[in-house]
């Protein structure tokens, strides 16, 4: 199969590559290498990728795509996008990268690749709004800017799938972690301030939030095993985590102890947006596409310091 996967050399895309192509697909990807975190990280990834083979397009989804659609594909997984919660994101940053960039790339799939078997939007657990415990049927409730313009890029992609446009799905996402993590994230930032005896700054309240945090390997098996499957999921919403629950304290002692160090702590104030508990429901994943988690919190946290180290 011919796959073409957007934000190819961040966290998670970087991993699906890696995979499919291990499978035997061929993969492209496209990534505009933005500054939200250090590029050199990506073009760390991107190395990687290049040793398998894939092709990585240095280019904005905002732009000019038909150099990338020169030949059609049989799946696309759309994964690019601003994330996080960060104050210092705009609005408009949110909009261009989450919405204007999604309705783009559609533009393009729908002048170029009319044959593509499935576009699979990688959406996130934060459209359901401060606590992420619920099924796909419940109506999404987001409390950030990058909750509801995920949401939005969600709908763009499904109204096609609706209009018989494309064969389309959504999967929400939960909390992922694991090796190339981004540096602001929970756990590479919790390691690197362990490992260089840094104070860890710690939002009020966040020790008691509760996560569903899944290990990066297990959420690209559940990627990928929507090829060969996309009649069953035409049109579906679908949660992608574990629903083994630990708090964000639970996680801190887990790196403490695989580290043998104590954290140094600086408390700040509540963030914004922050949620408190998701717990993601994956009754459908299952169903779907014989969805099953494996990596317990411990295991994937000793992966993720092995590869910070």
């Amino acid at each position: 199969m011919r796959i073409l996967v957007t934000g190819a050399a961040g966290f998670i895309a970087s991993h699906l590559c890696e995979k499919l192509a291990d499978l035997g697909h061929e993969v492209l990807g496209v990534d505009n290498f933005n500054d939200y975190y250090n590029p050199e990280l990506k073009k760390l990834n991107a190395d990687d990728l290049a040793k398998k083979g894939i092709k990585i397009f240095n280019l904005d989804l905002n732009a000019d795509l038909s150099e990338v659609f020169e030949k059609p594909y049989d799946y696309i997984y759309h994964l690019a996008a601003q994330p996080g919660i960060s104050s210092d994101t705009t609005l408009e940053e949110y909009v261009n990268n989450n919405i204007y960039a999604t309705q783009n790339l559609l533009e393009a799939v729908l002048k170029y690749n009319l044959g593509l078997k499935s576009f699979i939007n990688i959406a996130t657990s934060s459209v359901y709004g401060v606590e992420a415990t619920v099924d796909e049927e419940i109506p999404a409730k987001p409390v950030s800017f990058y909750g509801t313009t995920k949401l939005a890029a969600e709908q763009l992609v499904l109204g096609l799938q609706r209009l018989g446009k494309l064969k389309a799905c959504s999967i929400r996402l939960y909390s992922v972690y694991g090796p190339r993590e981004r540096p602001e994230k929970l756990y590479t930032k919790l390691i690197e301030n362990l490992y260089n005896d840094k104070p860890f700054p710690l939002f009020e309240g966040s020790v008691k939030h509760e996560r569903s945090f899944t290990y990066v390997g297990d959420i690209v098996d559940g990627l990928v095993a929507i090829i060969g499957k996309e009649d069953a999921v035409n049109g579906e919403i679908i949660n992608l985590g574990t629903d083994e629950v630990n708090t964000t304290q639970d996680g801190i002692n887990a790196v403490e102890q695989i580290m043998n160090k104590k954290l140094i702590i600086d408390n700040k104030p509540p963030r914004k947006g922050d949620q408190q508990r998701t717990e993601a429901v994956i009754d459908k994943a299952r169903k779907l596409l014989n969805y099953e988690p494996k990596v317990t919190l411990k295991k994937g946290l000793e992966e993720q310091v092995k590869w910070y180290k």
